[in-house]
């Protein structure tokens, strides 16, 4: 089980995007994600009229590394610590350490 998955809101903390929140869109491995907005490249991109793509420099999300990401909590509006929990049906849930919210509910 991961502690960042696919639609979760996370906050960066470091790097050149640190502060910025946005939405995690893909998780490429466990250690890489892309999140929406943030870490944005120019590509220089070459046309290619057979497969219908237009040459030019286009904009996109880059990945980020997991380290320098945390979850954001939306009751305290910050970045979170995330540890996972067994409920008492057998479930394996994600949970925040600082108030012992459960993420997934």
């Amino acid at each position: 089980m991961r502690r960042i998955r696919k639609d979760d809101e996370v906050i960066v903390i470091a790097g050149k995007d640190k502060g910025r929140r946005g939405k995690v869109v893909r998780v490429l491995d466990s250690e890489h994600l892309i999140v929406a907005g943030v870490n944005v490249i120019k590509r220089h991109t070459k046309a290619n009229p057979a497969r219908g793509v237009a040459g030019g420099i286009v904009e996109r999300e880059a990945s980020i590394h997991a380290s320098n990401v945390m979850l954001f909590n939306p009751l305290t509006k910050r970045g979170d610590r995330v540890g996972f929990r067994i409920l008492e049906d057998g479930r394996k849930v994600r949970y925040f350490k600082s108030n012992n919210e459960v993420v997934d509910v």
